[in-house]
């Protein structure tokens, strides 16, 4: 069957469920790092299925895209999303002056950003801990096949699990996470030491990545326009690297929010064609769904996007 014959970004097929949650990692201080767990009714599952994460952007939280977290969830992923303490929805809450200016005005020291890049592997020991003690949940992960995505600076989370090096000079180093699979950037950025060359620092992101941004995803702190994100793209050495360019897409459209932007007439238009992407490039390389894959790389995609997107891959 054409893969794309029985999927709507109307219909979640499958009944849905939450779970809210937090946990304690012992070993940084008792750190809290919440989450929020999406999952189809496990009633219908036959066999274990992959787990998406999803890390927020600056100033975000575990309540984020939760209209693509039910829409995976419904076509039997479970989801969890995770919030970083010190670059959560805490820099703005309870606090005077709009958001985004508390957001913009917020110093994050680089502990900050390293425990935000550690609670991905912590959440995921903990999934796993779960699973071993036969969690009604977690029981049914898939630990083979374990997908990770974020926003803006989950984006940078994610680039950082993908491979993409940290620090400068000789001193550059690692914190890849080789139980991530496959990922998906959501605004692609670039990071404090975006003055090193760029293949040196996204050169070895080396799983398959989906990257998506859109013609008016500026930087909402430094202004800068959409063209900065496609470096990571150009320069990652990984097979299997996907780019997505909405036409008018804006930053806060796969948040689902609005942020300080104004009112987008492409929004559910937009957050539609991100529902079916990135369920494609999930199916493709987390279900190993062939068909899937054919429908993406082929000129079938293309067709899809028509001209509200301009999409482009390397299988290097």
């Amino acid at each position: 069957m054409f893969w794309r014959d029985n999927i709507s970004p109307d219909n979640e097929p499958n009944k849905l469920f939450i779970k809210k949650g937090d946990f304690i990692d012992n070993n940084r201080n008792k750190r809290v790092v919440p989450y929020k767990l999406y999952y189809p009714d496990l009633k219908n599952i036959d066999d274990k299925i992959p787990l998406v994460i999803w890390s927020h952007g600056l100033g975000g939280s575990r309540d984020g895209a939760g209209y693509l977290a039910r829409f995976l969830a419904s076509h039997k992923y479970i989801v969890l999303n995770i919030q970083h303490i010190g670059t959560d929805s805490s820099l703005w809450e309870g606090k005077t002056g709009h958001p985004w200016d508390n957001i913009r005005k917020a110093k994050i020291s680089r502990k900050t950003t390293l425990n935000r890049m550690k609670d991905v592997p912590f959440i995921i020991n903990q999934m796993e801990l779960m699973s071993k003690s036969n969690d009604e949940i977690a029981k049914f992960i898939d630990f083979e096949n374990i997908g990770m995505s974020g926003h803006s600076f989950g984006a940078i989370t994610t680039q950082i699990m993908a491979g993409q090096k940290l620090g400068k000079g000789e001193r550059k180093y690692s914190m890849k996470e080789h139980r991530i699979k496959a990922a998906i950037a959501y605004s692609p950025s670039e990071t404090y030491n975006s003055d090193e060359p760029k293949e040196e620092i996204y050169g070895s992101i080396d799983i398959p990545m989906f990257y998506m941004t859109g013609t008016n995803d500026d930087h909402p702190v430094n202004g800068k326009d959409y063209l900065h994100r496609l470096q990571i793209y150009e320069n990652a050495k990984g097979s299997n690297q996907h780019l997505l360019i909405l036409k008018d897409g804006d930053h806060m459209v796969y948040n689902g929010s609005r942020g300080g932007l104004g009112n987008n007439p492409k929004l559910e238009e937009h957050k539609d064609i991100i529902k079916i992407s990135a369920l494609a490039f999930w199916d493709s390389y987390l279900k190993n769904m062939n068909e899937a894959r054919e429908w993406l790389q082929g000129s079938s995609y293309k067709n899809y996007l028509g001209k509200e997107g301009e999409y482009r891959n390397k299988n290097i």
